[in-house]
């Protein structure tokens, strides 16, 4: 039975919508049973986003926690931060900005709460509300879905959505290495080769322009497709695998 979500969070320069984010994030509705903690990693701002995790900090103090990285290494680097510290049984990626909705928690957890999944990811693609916005943005979404889906043998509709959710170990068992937003093609390759039962469910998608604070752009989209191929073929899938090669000497020993 699953008793607590963590919610982690990377935040970088998002003084103007992280206190709307964290304060959705705890109105939000969860599952009846179930409790959370907000996690929530500063990826070394420049702007006010210290101030205001502060300050949330004493709004909640009993359901969230803050961390600073003292340089910006990246989303993957921060949410690696937060998952060695996270303590829920259950875990979801959540945006600093307001362009996810967490009144889709319930939804987006329903099949691992029903015994069904060890890993859901929130489609953005499927049906739903979503702003319309950028056409080269979602047609390099969509080709980066499809060249992660033919290397991993999966039919996700979009990779790249920023709400994926886990069962804490499945999540743990995952060696991440990636730091900024090839986070997303490695979960993608890696819950596959751990053969996870997985599941993909519609949300609501509020997206923003450039204008906005949106960061990533059409290098973030190049890189990913080596990352794509990186983490099907070149990287560990599974943290025993990494544990094992640490603890086998080298031959000739």
């Amino acid at each position: 039975m699953f008793t607590k979500l963590s919610v982690l969070i990377a935040a970088y320069n998002e003084e103007r919508t992280l206190a709307a984010c964290v304060t959705a994030v705890m109105k939000a509705r969860l599952p009846e049973g179930l409790s959370r903690e907000v996690i929530v990693v500063d990826d070394g701002s420049v702007d006010g986003t210290r101030r205001v995790m502060e300050q949330l900090r004493l709004e909640y103090p009993d359901a969230m926690r803050v961390l600073w990285q003292e340089r910006n290494a990246g989303k993957g680097a921060a949410l690696r931060r937060a998952i060695d510290v996270m303590t829920g049984d259950l875990a979801i990626f959540q945006d600093a900005d307001l362009e996810y909705d967490p009144n889709d928690y319930i939804s987006v957890l329903r099949p691992i709460l029903d015994g069904r999944a060890d890993v859901v990811f929130g489609s953005r693609f499927t049906s739903g509300e979503r702003r319309v916005l950028f056409f080269w943005h979602c047609m390099g979404n969509q080709l980066l879905t499809l060249l992660s889906n033919m290397v991993n043998d999966t039919n996700w509709t979009d990779m790249e959505t920023c709400y994926k959710a886990f069962t804490a170990d499945a999540l743990r068992v995952i060696p991440l290495y990636s730091n900024r937003f090839g986070i997303e093609p490695e979960i993608a390759a890696k819950v596959a080769r751990n053969r996870f039962r997985m599941y993909e469910v519609p949300i609501h998608y509020h997206g923003r322009g450039y204008e906005d604070g949106k960061k990533i752009g059409w290098r973030d989209g190049v890189a990913a497709l080596w990352f794509i191929v990186k983490y099907r073929f070149f990287s560990p899938f599974r943290r025993m695998d990494v544990e094992q090669r640490r603890e086998t000497p080298p031959a000739g020993r």
